[in-house]
């Protein structure tokens, strides 16, 4: 490489100053887009089968049309994780977020059209992006306790673990029934016993990578994944496994989740973009009426908001990021491109744009700096003509990943005092809720609540920053949202 291209990049990106490399930081960027590619398969799944009030679904008609919403997905992907990498110069990648997404789809565009929900989505990103250069979205990051933000980063490493544990199939959701006690078991049948090959390389994937991590090898995570994938493809070509659910038959429960390892027989196709700007910006108040719109773009903004400060703080610190105080350098700079990407993924009609907590997977490989998301970025991008190719990882790939990570950062724990039961309580909470409810939004607002009550009740009132009083108000808000809009007769 041209040594004034490396310094011009060590510089920008502050590599040096961060203790890193070039080299670790492209496998960074490689392992996370690894870890998160799946949102360009997995999006169009959510969003793409779901009609909304005229029947329609997302890109027109009755017939879902993947391609049309993964190349949008990438797109919107790439261009903001690039973004982040530019401007945030932190190691951040950025896609559709999940459970937003879902609630885009079932929860909004059921009662207006496409065009109108994404309009929704544009206006949240909109009133974000205002906060933020206000100040008032930094203020509140700032004024969060940093026990408290280190317990919001151990609750999203126990989060990102369950995700890989489920994802993987090594532990599976139970289904509603009147002799179901636990909401989760260990393996396919529920009874404890592990079944199946995507299971066993699973299980070998997690084990190598965990050796490699131990053995502090570089490139550990990013080898496990494309060890393992290679793995996978093996296995598949010699015992046809196939996938778990496939139109027409039976369920497989021993099968591939969501991709089946094999080489596709097509590795490059066009992408049409022809979903970009499909949004209608005022067109729900006409439909739903102004209160229950402005209701709705509430619940997304909240979500959005303390989903993403809860992720920039969990990422953050494994990556040393985040100063002894809980201070961060460049914090205005990543909460605005946050904002303002999730006003790009509905102009782009894939539903709001966020940061993935797969991040901390480049993070474990090493990254510290934007170029990782920069790195990242390009990938998505390319993986708008080589969409066959992103649908080679399995998830049982992939997943080794995100368990190794959740040990990682959930090793930041002995940073908090739970001999002080003021904080200690909130901290706790914090932490068990995220994984518990599937929910990061969830977690860090019952933490903020008791925070506040315990404070107050114990007559330490003096102690609680004025805007912890404010975000603790809007999360009861939040979660009583519900009953309100009953009573309104929303």
């Amino acid at each position: 490489m041209n040594p004034r291209a490396t310094g011009f990049l060590d510089r920008f990106f502050f590599i040096s100053e961060r203790g890193s490399t070039i080299g670790q930081e492209v496998r960074g960027g490689f392992a996370t887009f690894f870890t998160m590619a799946y949102i360009v398969v997995l999006n169009p799944i959510i969003i793409g089968t779901v009609a909304d009030k005229t029947q329609q679904v997302l890109g027109g008609g009755t017939v879902p049309n993947f391609p049309l919403i993964a190349a949008a997905t990438a797109f919107a992907a790439g261009i903001l994780t690039i973004a982040m990498g530019i401007f945030g110069r932190v190691p951040l990648a950025m896609a559709t977020g999940l459970g937003l997404n879902a609630f885009v789809a079932f929860g909004i565009a059921t009662h207006m059209t496409w065009a109108d929900a994404m309009g929704l989505v544009v206006l949240e990103g909109i009133v974000i992006a205002i906060l933020v250069l206000t100040g008032f979205r930094v203020a509140v990051f700032n004024a969060i306790p940093a026990q408290l933000k280190t317990a919001i980063s151990v609750g999203i490493g126990l989060f990102i673990a369950l995700i890989g544990f489920v994802d993987a199939g090594f532990v599976r959701r139970i289904p509603d029934a009147a002799n179901t006690t636990v909401p989760v078991k260990l393996g396919a049948l529920g009874n404890g016993s592990l079944t199946g090959w995507p299971t066993l390389v699973f299980v070998v994937g997690l084990v190598v990578t965990a050796f490699l991590i131990a053995r502090k090898f570089k490139g550990a995570i990013l080898l496990g994944i494309v060890g393992t994938t290679i793995l996978a493809i093996v296995v598949e070509a010699i015992a046809n496994v196939g996938p778990q659910v496939a139109q027409g038959q039976p369920v497989n429960p021993d099968g591939w989740a969501l991709n089946v390892p094999k080489l596709p027989p097509t590795l490059l196709e066009l992408p049409d973009l022809s979903l970009l700007g499909q949004f209608n910006l005022f067109g729900s108040f006409s439909k739903i009426g102004g209160v229950a719109a402005i209701l709705l773009v509430f619940t997304l903004l909240l979500a959005d908001f303390f989903d993403t400060m809860g992720t920039v703080v969990g990422v953050g610190r494994q990556a040393g990021l985040v100063a002894p105080d809980g201070s961060m350098e460049r914090t205005r700079s990543i909460l605005l491109v946050d904002s303002l990407a999730a006003a790009a993924g509905g102009a782009a009609s894939v539903s709001s744009n966020t940061t993935y907590v797969e991040s901390a997977a480049g993070v474990g490989e090493g990254a510290r700096t934007g170029l990782a998301s920069v790195v990242t970025g390009v990938l998505f991008l390319l993986a708008m003509f080589f969409a066959p190719l992103t649908q080679v990882v399995p998830s049982e790939a992939a997943t080794p990943a995100l368990v190794i990570v959740g040990f990682l950062m959930m090793s930041q724990i002995r940073e908090i005092d739970f001999s002080d039961y003021e904080i200690a309580i909130p901290a706790f909470l914090t932490i068990v809720l995220i994984p518990f409810t599937y929910s990061i939004t969830a977690g860090i607002g019952a933490g903020f609540i008791t925070y506040v009550f315990i404070k107050a009740l114990k007559g330490h009132a003096r102690q609680i920053h004025p805007l912890l009083w404010v975000v603790a108000a809007l999360f009861v808000v939040y979660f009583t949202v519900e009953p309100i809009k009953s009573v309104l007769g929303l």
